[in-house]
């Protein structure tokens, strides 16, 4: 596909998390189809390095380290984003972890915590973008990353669930209230992807083999990277308000199987 019809010739991108995993992935992918990227992450060699294959690109590649869970740190890290990048037009933010343990066993302060880093910084951030996009007038897109357990239960880490549901509603409600200003909001649903955390192994690989998932395999960083990119992009100009699943199948599959229930197995 000829990066042309994406649009993304020369727009500044800021990837939030960018500094591995699916954020370096999306940083990589957004200077590919020609986005000039500001990679955002706590470590600061993490950062240099996906900005330097940023560079490596032909695209320009700049870092800003800070930490957008603290309130008081997101309109520093914004305003240096501004000034490196000269504005911004895309977001997209990887920042998100999850706790897990039983529900009878989970704390407040447990709850309180998957809800600051999944949900709560996302508002706070995206309202402080906004505004920088409202002020230059050109309006922009912004990608938040969800999960599919937050559309379907999720035993074991439900204050996770809980949070990614409320981050699929708040999309929703952002997208409404800013397309006026011209501002695309959107989310991505990933179901289980390779992570720095959830690498990949022989004993992963065979077990997703032999899951219900009807592609048989994890995703990759770069299967969220794509997602991503053609949220971002001009091809979906006419996208708001829309939680795009990345799970292989899952959410679609029936996990019991009909055919083998029955005496017909697929052939």
């Amino acid at each position: 596909m000829s990066t042309s019809m994406l649009g993304l010739d020369g727009k500044r991108a800021v990837v939030f998390g960018g500094g591995q995993g699916m954020g370096e992935a999306t940083a990589l992918c957004l200077a590919q189809a020609g986005c000039d990227v500001a990679v955002v992450d706590l470590v600061e060699e993490r950062a240099e390095q996906v900005a330097q294959r940023v560079t490596e690109t032909g695209r320009r590649g700049v870092t800003v380290v800070g930490d957008v869970l603290d309130d008081a740190e997101v309109p520093r890290v914004v305003g240096a984003i501004e000034e490196k990048l000269g504005g911004i037009d895309i977001t997209v933010s990887i920042v998100g972890q999850s706790a897990f343990g039983a529900a009878l066993d989970m704390t407040p302060d447990t709850w309180d915590l998957d809800q600051r880093r999944n949900l709560r910084y996302f508002f706070v951030l995206s309202r402080e973008v906004a505004a920088a996009m409202i002020r230059r007038g050109q309006g922009g897109a912004m990608v938040a990353i969800a999960s599919v357990d937050g559309i379907q239960g999720s035993a074991y880490h439900s204050s996770y669930g809980a949070a990614k549901a409320g981050l699929i509603s708040l999309v929703k409600s952002l997208a409404v209230e800013w397309a006026p200003k011209g501002i695309r909001v959107n989310a991505i649903a990933p179901g289980h992807i390779v992570t720095p955390r959830l690498y990949d192994t022989n004993e992963r690989a065979a077990y997703y083999a032999e899951s219900p998932i009807p592609m048989k395999r994890r995703g990759q960083p770069v299967d969220i990277a794509k997602a991503a990119t053609f949220l971002a992009s001009d091809l979906a100009s006419y996208v708001s308000g829309v939680t795009l699943p990345v799970d292989g199948g899952l959410l679609a599959a029936n996990l019991i199987n009909a055919g083998h229930v029955f005496g017909r197995p697929a052939r």
